[in-house]
């Protein structure tokens, strides 16, 4: 071998060492340059960051130490058969098997592996049953359940009747801004997935609720926080009330208006399009009110109206 071959195979070796240590990484080190890269170079929104880190927890906790970079398409599919065998819906697994799908396009692209097990996988859809819807009746009993004129109280109200009014999750009213909220206009701003902004209508009640708190207890709750807080509704310290306080709230008032203390804030998301869908409302307004990309993702809620279709069609069919 010549002295000019020599530091080309030295290179090799010396690459070959890397890839080699690249693929037995610990999941560990590999999911956190990930979530690093899914942070700063596409600086997706932190809701997206938190579920990438539990689906990728919940998928180190499986590999019990195996390097990722080892794994074949069958070893991704006894994962998802281990999570279907713990009861685990199918939406949750079609999450996970897209969060998986990312995570080894990641190692992909830093040179980890040269094809990624995922891209193989093929989830199972999403259930097009809705997850669960309240009545008007029930929906009427949790909202009239904060009472009296208590502050806490107050804010409640608005913030129930925030909810069930627009069809907002939880994340999306927890960061709604004063600026948003237009009471002489009837409606108010949200911004949803990807920070896409959509217009929603308000109705009197949910009005009356709103000025009500902007207008009193809200703003003795903004003196609590360091500064001017520009969030619509606060907590009892003056902060931007979180997502999880929200879940607390919703299900505070449905024990104590006996509907299903199982529920939280997207039941009223269901409930405000299944009512709206019932009631006769073009299914490409209710799109654009839940901000639904796909039409598709709108039409589960299709199936309540066929007691209003059959009526309709004994009204006015001529054979009847």
């Amino acid at each position: 071998m010549s002295d000019s071959q020599k530091p080309r195979r030295t290179r090799k070796i010396v690459l070959d060492q890397v890839v080699a240590a690249e693929t037995g990484a610990a999941a560990s080190i590999l999911v956190e340059r990930f979530l690093d890269y899914v942070r700063h170079e596409r600086a997706l929104a932190a809701n997206t960051q938190s579920a990438y880190r539990r689906d990728l927890r919940d998928f180190t906790a499986w590999l019990a130490g195996r390097p990722p970079a080892t794994l074949t398409v069958r070893d991704l599919g006894d994962y998802f058969a281990a999570l279907a065998k713990k009861g685990l819906a199918r939406a949750s697994i079609a999450r996970q098997a897209a969060t998986l799908k990312t995570f080894y396009a990641f190692l992909q692209l830093e040179g980890v592996i040269t094809e990624s097990p995922a891209e193989l996988i093929t989830a199972a859809k999403r259930d097009d049953v809705i997850p669960g819807t309240l009545s008007p009746a029930q929906v009427d009993r949790l909202l009239e359940s904060p009472e009296g004129g208590s502050p806490r109280a107050c804010r409640d109200r608005a913030l129930l009747e925030l909810l069930y009014a627009t069809g907002c999750r939880a994340s999306e009213v927890s960061t709604l801004r004063l600026g948003d909220v237009h009471l002489a206009e009837s409606f108010c701003t949200c911004r949803g997935k990807g920070n896409k902004e959509r217009v929603v209508p308000l109705g009197r009640r949910a009005i009356a609720a709103v000025r009500a708190w902007l207008d009193g207890p809200r703003q003795a709750f903004a003196a609590r926080a360091t500064g001017m807080p520009s969030w619509a509704v606060l907590s009892t310290r003056g902060n931007r009330l979180s997502r999880m306080r929200i879940w607390e709230i919703v299900r505070l008032h449905a024990d104590n208006a006996g509907v299903p203390s199982d529920i939280g804030p997207h039941t009223l998301r269901h409930s405000f399009a299944t009512h709206l869908v019932a009631g006769g409302v073009d299914l490409r307004h209710v799109q654009e009110m839940l901000g639904h990309a796909s039409i598709a993702t709108t039409q589960r809620y299709t199936h309540v109206d066929a007691g209003r279709l059959r009526a309709v069609h004994e009204k006015f069919h001529p054979r009847k």
